[in-house]
Parts: structure tokens; sequence; C-alpha cells
């Protein structure tokens, strides 16, 4: 049996047989291969089925948990480095960047979670520009913001907190 009908987009005789293929398991763009690769794949679709009888599903499986394993411990790391860098402890990362919990910084850099997209965007762009950390203060102080409500709202009258 050499091909039968694809259980995800229902096209007959899409289904084929593949062994000892190479796949990609991919995260935020990095991407590491897992050889020898036994299943089905619809022609149609592009869905793949790996096989029973074979160990490819549980190495496909575990190469991507290891995958993420990394990932998280290499952004962590990353993190810390820079928050260290800018003389930063956690609570003050949190305060001036994320806005988020002290908790969950933590948990960033011990790679048992992965940090939002944007906050290590602004991280990394911070290693590279560390001036701009002073920028950041700026904004955080409710300079920019008063003086938008004013322009906006004359009317109103905004105290500093």
């Amino acid at each position: 049996m050499n091909a039968r009908q694809c259980m995800s987009c229902g096209t007959q005789e899409a289904m084929q047989h593949f062994e000892r293929r190479s796949l990609t398991v991919d995260y935020k763009n990095v991407s590491r291969w897992v050889h020898d690769i036994a299943g089905w794949e619809c022609k149609a679709c592009g869905e793949i089925i790996f096989d029973n009888d074979t160990d490819s599903a549980e190495r496909y499986s575990d190469a991507g948990d290891k995958l993420l394993e990394e990932c998280f411990q290499v952004m962590g790391a990353e993190m810390k480095r820079i928050r260290r860098k800018l003389h930063l402890t956690q609570k003050e990362a949190v305060k001036l960047l994320s806005g988020g919990g002290h908790n969950a910084f933590s948990r960033y850099e011990r790679g048992e979670l992965p940090p939002p997209q944007p906050l290590f965007n602004l991280m990394r762009l911070l290693d590279r520009h560390p001036h701009l950390l002073a920028e950041i203060h700026a904004i955080n102080d409710g300079t920019d913001l008063r003086r938008l409500l004013a322009a906006h709202f004359p009317e109103q009258e905004t105290a500093q907190a």
C-alpha cells in the first residue's frame, strides 16, 4: 500500500509513504534536523503522519523539546547578561522594561519561560545601544505622558505623581 487518503484534507490517494527522510523542527527561526524519519506525506496539503511502528514521532518530538529547552536557556542567559551589563536589578528591569512581575523575569533568566519577544528585542537593542536606557528612564518618569495629556486636554490639570 503506497498511497492512501489524507485524513487532513480528504484527498484520495494523496498520502505517499516515505522512509529515511530528514525533517526540520523549528522554533523562532532556528531549525534542527531530525534524520531517518519514516511516515506518510500528503502530496495535496503537505500533512505528515509518522509511522507508528518506528520511533520517528518520538525522535521528532524529543528534538523539538530539546530545541525549545536550549533556546530558553540561551535567551535567559542573554537576558541576565544584558541586565547585568546595564547595572539593573531584576526589580528595576521589570519596572523599566516589562511591567510584568519580578517572578516572571526571574523565570526568563533561568530559562524556565521564554521572554516575550518585544522584551527580548528591547533587551538586545539595549545591549547594542546602552545609552538608550537613559531615554527609557526619561520616558518612565512620566514627563512625556504629562506633556501629551496637557496638549490633548489643556482644560485638565495634570499633577505629577
